[in-house]
């Protein structure tokens, strides 16, 4: 079993996932507003798998996609971390950083902040050379944290999702990179 890495931010705890975490998760994945770009909204049964697959993974490698906690309340408002996507992608092998919020958290730089917080595991202790992100074309929001953080994305690296059905009006993603040369320059 590797070391666990847990991380914490001005207002955010990134951590280990914990029993309680399984009921708002699963209102999270239920909620249309947060599950727009996705195929669909999870049930229960799909929701708690996802949490068992994201602690099999930390318990593995030692990081993953954490469970984040707001400092404030100690209230669950989601996912942020690091992971090698199962998917096979045009720019595979790699790690993605990605997230999921509760609604009610949007708007609120929780995202930024705790993605910035994982890149700096990755970049510092993990020692990547690079760290990638993808989202649907069409979601500005999620494509508005990635350029926050300092990701580049070149308006040719598009790509067809493998998961998603041709078809499917959000299977054209948009790749974002971040090297780790370029985040130290942006310290």
């Amino acid at each position: 079993m590797a070391e666990l890495i847990e991380l914490e931010t001005e207002r955010l705890r990134l951590r280990q996932w914990i029993e309680s975490d399984r009921e708002p998760f699963a209102r999270l994945n239920a909620d249309p507003r947060v599950m727009e770009f996705f195929p669909s909204i999870l049930d229960r049964a799909a929701s708690d798998a996802m949490i068992d697959r994201m602690q099999t993974k930390i318990a593995e490698c030692g990081w993953g996609f954490w469970a984040v906690e707001s400092k404030q309340d100690n209230q669950f408002i989601g996912f942020v971390g690091l992971q090698i996507p199962k998917a096979d992608f045009p720019f595979s092998p790699c790690v993605e950083i990605g997230w999921r919020l509760a609604f009610e958290y949007w708007g609120k730089g929780y995202a930024t902040e705790a993605a910035q917080a994982a890149l700096k595991v990755g970049f510092d202790r993990l020692e990547l050379p690079e760290i990638v992100s993808f989202t649907a074309v069409n979601n500005h929001r999620s494509s508005a944290v990635m350029e926050r953080l300092g990701m580049n994305n070149r308006e040719t690296e598009t790509f067809e999702h493998p998961s998603l059905p041709v078809g499917h009006p959000h299977r054209k993603y948009c790749l974002y990179r971040l090297s780790r040369e370029k985040w130290k320059l942006n310290l």
